[in-house]
């Protein structure tokens, strides 16, 4: 592995080898070292972070490099993947496709990426970070550029099938590209990964917001391939400047498993909480477009702007969310449990849900997609470093294995989630309509917020436990100075 300053030692380096790194190695530049006997576990993501106050704060040249790289492919798959919700839908019914047959298409991209992530989580080391970020971009612009000529197939069934297909395809090579991204970039910044997941959130709600009214203007001005063509070009035009910049990564392979780190109450938690996000994010696509075209009667470029209520707060808002869940590590919890529920609340006023007999209104609709975009990020920044740090505690070696199962693993539970929400969600909205369909959805949310909250206050009363002979020594101390003895 490349050394550079806010990235840990490679597997297996002894403490003399290297003065700069983490974890149970001494930390060179800060002047602290650890005692031999300090384990992994013992020493906490939340440590890391009071030592990375004392480092410094620029960043490296290949930091920067590797922010670029990873800032260019959520952009570019976001705009690739969110340029369907405007138009496809309608685009598939004259092709003869049911509701519950487009969300299973939207779903299949998910179900795909669910497969492929464990495998590529799991195989990490072993392939190589880079040659997996760099194919798994070469597929996605590939396939993405097919997906234009889909509009030539025949009706019915063969239509139907090339679109499996193509989606399929598309998912191998983004969860080969993302799981290798998100690996590289918490290898980076071992010390503020929610700060920088944050920042880079920026350009995955940029990708989410420009995707929908870029797609339906290409699609209204150029007809359905230009949109595919011309965005699947551009990832594929990104590929020379992602070879260029990114680093080497080696790396030794270590035995920890995918099963090992999901049986820990909290990491399982979270991935709750990352299914919940990811299915309600999902079941937008193929079910919000068509009502908000039949409910309120908006031309189609008009419902890519619809999109924006959602991705713009999401994006805004995750670099504070990001800063705030580095440098207070103790609101994680909160925001994660606050984000579930507002999450929930959004999506029961959504349609609104008819037990609640008020009357759809286009600015209660997009207010609740403002409120719902801040409430994802809520959910969706602290996860990562929750995570790490909960795998450290219980024993596991750092360095880029982890850091692949990890993000294997959490990739799989939001591709999961998004396989779920689209393809629940429109068979749902076929069989209720939107409005009980969405208040179903915020359903998942809920569960995930009352587990989390459960989880946290456990959690909160055995520390509590754990601690009585602290203070009671601490209370006798007291007494003893106060009568002089």
């Amino acid at each position: 592995m490349e050394s550079y300053q806010a990235v840990g030692p490679p597997d297996g380096e002894s403490p003399g080898e290297r003065g700069q790194s983490y974890g149970r190695h001494s930390w060179g530049q800060s002047g602290i070292t650890s005692s031999p006997a300090l384990s992994t576990s013992s020493i906490t993501y939340n440590d890391r972070l009071q030592v990375a106050n004392e480092e410094p704060k620029r960043l490296s040249r290949e930091q920067m490099f590797i922010m670029v790289s990873t800032a260019s492919l959520n952009f570019s798959s976001m705009v690739c993947y969110s340029i369907l919700g405007p138009f496809f839908p309608r685009e598939a019914e004259k092709k003869g496709v049911s509701s519950t047959i487009v969300g299973f298409i939207f779903g299949c991209f998910a179900l795909f990426n669910f497969l492929t992530s464990l495998i590529m989580g799991k195989y990490l080391v072993q392939i190589g970070a880079k040659f997996m970020f760099i194919a798994g971009m070469f597929v996605s612009g590939c396939v993405t550029i097919l997906f234009g000529f889909l509009d030539k197939a025949p009706d019915g069934p063969i239509f139907i099938g090339l679109c499996f297909l193509v989606r399929a395809m598309d998912a191998i090579g983004f969860a080969a590209a993302a799981t290798a991204s998100f690996s590289i970039l918490i290898n980076a910044f071992p010390q503020n990964v929610a700060t920088v997941m944050g920042i880079l959130e920026i350009f995955t709600g940029l990708g989410l917001v420009l995707g929908p009214p870029i797609g339906g203007f290409l699609y209204q001005s150029f007809g359905y391939e230009i949109p595919f063509i011309a965005l699947g070009s551009v990832m594929l035009l990104m590929m020379p400047l992602n070879m260029f910049i990114l680093p080497n990564y080696n790396s030794i392979p270590k035995k920890d498993s995918f099963l090992k780190l999901i049986v820990l109450p909290k990491v399982a938690i979270l991935c709750l909480n990352i299914f919940g996000l990811s299915s309600s994010i999902a079941f937008l696509d193929p079910t919000m477009s068509l009502f908000v075209l039949e409910k309120f009667k908006l031309p189609a470029g008009y419902v890519g702007l619809v999109f924006l209520a959602l991705a713009l707060p999401y994006s805004l808002s995750s670099p504070l969310l990001g800063f705030l869940s580095d440098k207070k590590p103790r609101l994680r919890k909160w925001l994660l449990i606050i984000g579930a529920f507002l999450t929930t609340l959004c999506y029961i006023f959504l349609g609104p849900a008819p037990i609640l007999h008020i009357e759809s209104q286009l600015w209660l609709f997009i207010l609740m997609l403002v409120l719902n975009g801040f409430a994802l990020a809520m959910t969706a920044i602290p996860i990562y470093p929750e995570a790490i740090n909960c795998a450290y505690e219980n024993g596991f070696e750092e360095g880029l294995s982890l850091l692949g199962l990890v993000s294997g693993l959490f990739g799989a539970l939001w591709a999961l989630g998004s396989f779920v929400g689209p393809t629940l969600g429109g068979f749902l909205n076929e069989k209720l309509g939107f409005e009980w369909s969405a208040a179903i959805q915020g359903g998942f949310t809920l569960l995930s917020g009352l587990a989390t909250a459960i989880y946290y206050t456990y959690e909160a009363i055995q520390r509590k436990r754990s601690r009585p002979g602290i203070h009671l020594g601490s209370e006798q101390e007291r007494t003893l100075l106060l009568n002089g003895t």
